[in-house]
Protein backbone atom coordinates (compact mmCIF):
# COMPACT_ATOMS: atom_id res chain seq x y z
CA UNK A 1 0.00 0.00 0.00
CA UNK A 2 1.41 3.43 -1.00
CA UNK A 3 0.02 6.72 -1.13
CA UNK A 4 -1.97 7.17 -4.47
CA UNK A 5 -0.62 9.72 -6.95
CA UNK A 6 -2.69 13.16 -6.90
CA UNK A 7 -3.64 16.18 -4.69
CA UNK A 8 -5.47 14.15 -1.65
CA UNK A 9 -7.26 16.00 0.94
CA UNK A 10 -5.60 16.24 3.98
CA UNK A 11 -6.84 15.51 7.61
CA UNK A 12 -6.25 16.37 10.91
CA UNK A 13 -5.50 13.11 13.56
CA UNK A 14 -8.73 14.66 15.26
CA UNK A 15 -10.36 14.35 11.74
CA UNK A 16 -8.94 10.52 11.51
CA UNK A 17 -10.07 9.99 15.21
CA UNK A 18 -13.42 11.01 14.52
CA UNK A 19 -13.84 8.72 11.37
CA UNK A 20 -12.12 5.65 12.39
CA UNK A 21 -14.73 5.80 16.04
CA UNK A 22 -17.78 6.35 13.61
CA UNK A 23 -16.97 3.24 11.07
CA UNK A 24 -16.76 -0.50 11.66
CA UNK A 25 -13.50 -0.76 9.27
CA UNK A 26 -9.89 -0.11 10.01
CA UNK A 27 -7.86 2.50 8.45
CA UNK A 28 -4.43 4.38 8.36
CA UNK A 29 -3.62 7.63 8.89
CA UNK A 30 -0.32 8.64 7.08
CA UNK A 31 0.67 12.37 6.26
CA UNK A 32 -2.49 13.32 6.67
CA UNK A 33 -4.49 10.74 4.71
CA UNK A 34 -6.89 8.57 5.93
CA UNK A 35 -6.48 4.99 3.92
CA UNK A 36 -8.39 2.00 3.94
CA UNK A 37 -6.34 -0.99 5.34
CA UNK A 38 -6.51 -3.97 2.79
CA UNK A 39 -8.85 -7.27 3.72
CA UNK A 40 -7.03 -10.00 4.43
CA UNK A 41 -7.53 -13.68 3.44
CA UNK A 42 -8.43 -16.71 5.46
CA UNK A 43 -4.46 -18.13 5.05
CA UNK A 44 -3.65 -14.52 5.90
CA UNK A 45 -5.76 -14.61 9.10
CA UNK A 46 -4.73 -18.12 10.07
CA UNK A 47 -1.07 -17.02 9.90
CA UNK A 48 -1.96 -13.83 11.91
CA UNK A 49 -3.94 -16.06 14.75
CA UNK A 50 -0.98 -18.83 14.41
CA UNK A 51 2.07 -16.42 15.46
CA UNK A 52 -0.58 -14.51 17.97
CA UNK A 53 -0.95 -18.00 19.62
CA UNK A 54 2.76 -19.28 19.34
CA UNK A 55 3.56 -15.72 21.24
CA UNK A 56 0.96 -16.30 23.72
CA UNK A 57 1.75 -19.34 24.74
CA UNK A 58 5.48 -18.32 25.11
CA UNK A 59 4.40 -15.28 26.65
CA UNK A 60 2.48 -16.71 29.64
CA UNK A 61 3.67 -15.27 33.03
CA UNK A 62 5.96 -12.39 31.41
CA UNK A 63 5.55 -8.65 31.37
CA UNK A 64 5.22 -8.80 28.00
CA UNK A 65 1.58 -9.03 25.99
CA UNK A 66 0.62 -9.99 22.59
CA UNK A 67 -2.46 -8.30 20.84
CA UNK A 68 -3.67 -8.68 17.40
CA UNK A 69 -4.61 -6.44 15.02
CA UNK A 70 -7.33 -4.34 17.05
CA UNK A 71 -4.53 -2.71 18.92
CA UNK A 72 -3.76 0.85 17.05
CA UNK A 73 -0.30 1.72 16.85
CA UNK A 74 0.62 5.78 16.94
CA UNK A 75 4.17 6.73 15.26
CA UNK A 76 4.88 9.67 17.09
CA UNK A 77 7.51 10.79 14.72
CA UNK A 78 5.88 10.51 11.89
CA UNK A 79 2.21 11.38 13.19
CA UNK A 80 1.53 7.56 11.29
CA UNK A 81 -1.37 5.60 13.17
CA UNK A 82 -1.96 1.90 11.88
CA UNK A 83 -3.27 -1.63 13.58
CA UNK A 84 0.13 -4.26 12.73
CA UNK A 85 -1.26 -7.89 12.53
CA UNK A 86 0.39 -8.47 16.11
CA UNK A 87 1.87 -6.41 18.43
CA UNK A 88 3.68 -7.32 21.54
CA UNK A 89 4.06 -4.93 24.34
CA UNK A 90 6.26 -4.92 27.18
CA UNK A 91 5.98 -3.57 30.36
CA UNK A 92 2.43 -1.18 31.21
CA UNK A 93 1.11 -0.02 27.55
CA UNK A 94 2.24 3.28 27.03
CA UNK A 95 -0.28 5.57 24.88
CA UNK A 96 -0.73 8.81 22.08
CA UNK A 97 -1.66 11.53 24.37
CA UNK A 98 -3.93 12.53 21.75
CA UNK A 99 -5.32 9.23 21.32
CA UNK A 100 -5.54 6.75 24.73
CA UNK A 101 -6.62 3.94 22.45
CA UNK A 102 -3.18 4.20 20.70
CA UNK A 103 -0.12 2.39 22.30
CA UNK A 104 3.25 4.00 21.23
CA UNK A 105 5.72 1.76 22.81
CA UNK A 106 5.46 -1.44 21.03
CA UNK A 107 8.76 -3.80 21.46
CA UNK A 108 7.68 -6.25 18.66
CA UNK A 109 5.64 -5.67 15.63
CA UNK A 110 4.60 -8.62 13.05
CA UNK A 111 3.09 -7.85 9.75
CA UNK A 112 1.80 -10.81 7.17
CA UNK A 113 2.43 -9.75 3.64
CA UNK A 114 -0.31 -10.41 1.15
CA UNK A 115 -0.29 -9.70 -2.92
CA UNK A 116 -1.01 -5.62 -2.06
CA UNK A 117 1.17 -5.10 0.99
CA UNK A 118 4.02 -6.89 0.43
CA UNK A 119 6.14 -3.67 -1.00
CA UNK A 120 4.56 -1.54 1.28
CA UNK A 121 5.22 -3.92 4.42
CA UNK A 122 8.63 -4.64 3.37
CA UNK A 123 10.00 -1.03 2.47
CA UNK A 124 7.49 2.70 3.56
CA UNK A 125 6.18 0.82 6.36
CA UNK A 126 9.20 -0.75 8.23
CA UNK A 127 10.73 3.11 7.71
CA UNK A 128 7.75 3.75 10.03
CA UNK A 129 7.84 1.48 12.10
CA UNK A 130 11.73 1.67 12.84
CA UNK A 131 10.71 5.10 14.42
CA UNK A 132 9.22 3.79 17.43
CA UNK A 133 11.95 3.99 19.76
CA UNK A 134 11.07 1.04 21.73
CA UNK A 135 10.57 -1.24 19.16
CA UNK A 136 12.89 -4.12 19.03
CA UNK A 137 12.21 -6.30 16.12
CA UNK A 138 10.00 -5.86 12.89
CA UNK A 139 9.25 -9.73 11.65
CA UNK A 140 7.12 -10.16 7.98
CA UNK A 141 5.68 -13.51 7.49
CA UNK A 142 5.35 -14.28 3.84
CA UNK A 143 2.16 -15.37 2.21
CA UNK A 144 3.83 -17.18 -0.10
CA UNK A 145 6.24 -19.45 0.85
CA UNK A 146 8.03 -20.73 4.62
CA UNK A 147 9.66 -17.16 4.76
CA UNK A 148 9.61 -15.08 7.86
CA UNK A 149 11.83 -12.52 8.03
CA UNK A 150 13.44 -10.60 11.51
CA UNK A 151 14.65 -7.31 11.52
CA UNK A 152 16.63 -6.14 14.53
CA UNK A 153 17.73 -2.95 16.14
CA UNK A 154 21.11 -3.36 17.25
CA UNK A 155 22.62 -1.44 20.52
CA UNK A 156 24.07 0.91 18.10
CA UNK A 157 20.71 1.76 16.80
CA UNK A 158 21.20 0.17 13.13
CA UNK A 159 19.10 -2.75 11.71
CA UNK A 160 20.16 -6.16 11.01
CA UNK A 161 18.47 -8.58 9.05
CA UNK A 162 17.83 -12.18 8.56
CA UNK A 163 15.58 -14.84 7.74
CA UNK A 164 14.37 -18.02 8.70
CA UNK A 165 12.66 -21.15 6.19
CA UNK A 166 10.97 -24.24 6.58
CA UNK A 167 12.81 -26.37 9.37
CA UNK A 168 14.46 -23.30 10.80
CA UNK A 169 13.50 -21.71 13.96
CA UNK A 170 14.30 -17.95 15.33
CA UNK A 171 14.72 -15.71 18.22
CA UNK A 172 13.29 -12.58 19.14
CA UNK A 173 15.33 -11.88 21.81
CA UNK A 174 14.11 -8.68 23.31
CA UNK A 175 10.99 -10.71 24.72
CA UNK A 176 13.02 -13.81 25.28
CA UNK A 177 10.96 -16.32 22.86
CA UNK A 178 12.14 -18.94 20.13
CA UNK A 179 9.90 -20.07 17.34
CA UNK A 180 10.07 -22.67 14.73
CA UNK A 181 8.62 -21.37 10.99
CA UNK A 182 6.89 -24.68 10.78
CA UNK A 183 4.85 -24.36 14.23
CA UNK A 184 3.24 -21.41 12.22
CA UNK A 185 2.44 -22.00 9.31
CA UNK A 186 1.78 -25.69 10.23
CA UNK A 187 -0.87 -24.96 12.72
CA UNK A 188 -3.34 -23.92 9.31
CA UNK A 189 -4.48 -26.34 6.99
CA UNK A 190 -4.75 -23.41 4.57
CA UNK A 191 -1.35 -22.39 4.39
CA UNK A 192 -0.54 -26.45 4.54
CA UNK A 193 0.78 -26.32 0.92
CA UNK A 194 3.25 -23.74 1.51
Amino acid sequence: MSLPAGKLPTYSYEDYLRFENSNPARHEYIEGSILAMAGGTPAHARLQAAFLFALERRLEGHSCQAFPSDLRVRIAVTGMATYPDVTVVCGPIEVAPEDPHAAVNPTVIVEVSSDHTIAYDHGEKFEQYRNIPKLQHYVLVSHRERRIEIRQREADGSWSERQAVRGESFTLQSIGVELTVDEIYDRSSLTSSL
